[in-house]
This record gives structure tokens, C-alpha cells and sequence, in this order.
């Protein structure tokens, strides 16, 4: 796995980060002062958090006069979804060999 593969999986494995994520996602563009009032933790740990999502690249940021806007950048999760594919693929091979084993053993 690459140094991208570990930034993104250390930030998503953050429930605070990952419910930030979520909610760009499915709410769209939204303020820090938007995302803290429903986050439950302070300006400054939310302002963190959008910090390293930011870093791994899964949110993108837009400043308008004094406020900031972020949005999530799903496309970001491409490495995921390949490495979750590609783990998929191995398992079912091998519960298919397993599958094929037993039905020998069986013979």
C-alpha cells in the first residue's frame, strides 16, 4: 500500500472525521460554523479535522469574503474503493478454492 493509501485510511478511520466527510457528502457545500453546529465538538477541533481531510484531499475548500466553504471530494476515495475491490477479488477466490477443496474431500 502507498503513503496516500495509509494518509487516507488514518484520516476516515477518525469517527469525528469521517461523520464531517459524510455529511459534505450527503448535505454538499457547508461553513465551519454550519459543520460545528452540528458536529457536537468545538470550532477549533472541527477546523482541525477539515485541516487533514483536507490534506489527504478529501475535502476541497472556497473562501468567500470572511467565511470559508468546504465541499467533499468523493473522487478522492478512488484507492478505497480499488483496494476494497481488489481485497474482494482475493477473498471470493479463495473461498472458492476452499469451496472446491471440500468438495473433493467430500468425493
Amino acid at each position: 500500500m502507498t503513503d496516500a493509501h495509509d494518509a487516507l485510511f488514518r484520516t476516515l478511520a477518525d469517527p469525528t472525521r469521517r461523520a464531517i466527510f459524510e455529511r459534505l457528502c450527503r448535505q454538499g457545500e457547508q461553513t465551519v460554523g454550519a459543520l460545528t453546529a452540528q458536529s457536537g465538538v468545538s470550532q477549533p477541533a472541527v477546523s482541525k479535522h477539515l485541516g487533514v481531510l483536507k490534506q489527504a484531499g478529501l475535502v476541497r475548500d472556497r473562501h468567500a469574503g470572511r467565511q470559508t466553504h468546504y465541499s467533499a471530494q468523493p473522487a478522492a476515495l478512488a484507492p478505497l474503493n480499488d483496494w476494497t475491490s481488489e481485497m474482494t477479488g482475493f477473498w471470493e477466490a479463495r473461498f472458492d478454492d476452499l469451496e472446491n477443496l471440500l468438495k473433493r474431500m467430500d468425493q
